[in-house]
């Protein structure tokens, strides 16, 4: 059963949902031109992967890009594993789409979310699969006053899309968790 809309002949409900859907499309696709376009440029500009004598200083003492490469997980855990993490992003991927329905609430942020997560996870899997590796390239780090240094994994577009996409279902969870108590409490 569809609503027909206007003029057009065409079912608005079909419509509707399409353009839902086409959000997680369209953040899917912009996160992963990014992510593979800024790789690109690093693998150019950079030619010794690894080397960290080679930056550029973006913010002094605090944020640079550099050329690492990965074949392990955040932090480097499972270094070398890198078919095994790319079997294990296909199959998120594939459980992502297919289960899309259950962490979509209707929200455009759900929807952002979604193409976050997709985004960010076919952004590193295209490396895995052509490059053996995910190629890394910000460095943020606090130089401290004795001369050590305070510094995170360095991490691309897609790892932090992947980690946006999660923030925002755990927005989402926190949200949706708040107004069913708000509901019950109603009840009472």
């Amino acid at each position: 059963m569809t609503e027909e809309s206007g003029n057009s002949g065409e079912p608005a409900i079909e419509r509707r949902d399409f353009a839902r859907e086409s959000i997680i499309l369209q953040v899917c696709l912009g996160i992963f031109i990014a992510d593979q376009i800024t790789k690109a440029i690093v693998v150019h500009h950079f030619e010794n992967p690894n080397d960290s004598t080679v930056r550029v200083v973006v913010i002094q003492g605090f944020l640079d890009f550099i050329h690492r490469t990965n074949s392990g997980a955040a932090f480097s855990i499972l270094q070398g594993k890198n078919n095994m993490l790319a079997v294990i992003s296909f199959v998120a991927m594939g459980g992502l789409i297919w289960f899309r329905h259950h962490f979509d609430n209707g929200t455009r942020m759900s929807k952002v979310a979604l193409g976050l997560l997709l985004g960010g996870i076919l952004g590193n899997l295209v490396d895995r699969v052509f490059r053996d590796s995910v190629v890394d390239f910000v460095r943020v780090y606090i130089e401290r006053r004795g001369g050590s240094v305070l510094e995170w994994p360095a991490f691309n577009i897609a790892d932090a899309a992947i980690c946006a996409g999660v923030a925002c279902l755990f927005v989402i969870a926190w949200q949706e968790e708040r107004e069913y108590e708000a509901a019950a409490r109603e009840e009472e």
